[in-house]
């Protein structure tokens, strides 16, 4: 029995990751809405409150934000697919697992403290810098370079 809820499981898991990210951080997720005929991908920027189910195809995070005064949160499924991806904005630094102690807060309260360290944004102009310094590959030059060139400007040839 548990075999055949291993096999269903390991089919309907993501393949890819939807993104490394932990409870604190502010996250933009993209969601997949259906209306109708009619698909459009919908942005639920939050912050991330509570992660559970571990690896396992239950697996949840839930994201809350402050809408018109009123907090809203949503549980997304890690292995859904209407769930496409997940950004991290900010990272937070926080000391618990699960953060309900900011459904009691209101206005700049709610905010969590930014851990400076590893700041997503700069990792990926970091990476976008990385990658063009390496596909520079040194090419040998057919002449040796025994001596250095040296240019000369018009007005050091023009006193001469």
């Amino acid at each position: 029995m548990s075999n055949v809820i291993n096999e269903i499981d390991a089919r309907h898991k993501r393949e890819d990751a939807l993104g490394a990210f932990q409870v604190g951080d502010t996250v933009d997720v993209h969601v997949q809405i259906r209306e109708g005929e009619k698909e459009r991908v919908q942005i639920f920027t939050g912050t991330v409150i509570k992660i559970q189910g571990g690896s396992s195809i239950r697996a949840t995070f839930t994201v809350r934000r402050i809408v018109a005064g009123e907090g809203v949160e949503r549980t997304f499924p890690f292995h859904s697919p209407i769930v496409l991806a997940v950004e991290v904005r900010r990272k937070g630094k926080v000391r618990r697992s699960k953060l309900f102690y900011l459904r009691d807060r209101i206005g700049k309260a709610t905010r969590v403290k930014e851990r400076r360290g590893d700041d997503p944004r700069l990792a990926k102009k970091e990476a976008a810098e990385q990658s063009p310094e390496e596909e520079v590959v040194d090419e040998p030059a057919d002449e040796p370079a025994d001596e250095p060139e040296v240019a000369e400007s018009e007005e050091s040839s023009a006193s001469v």
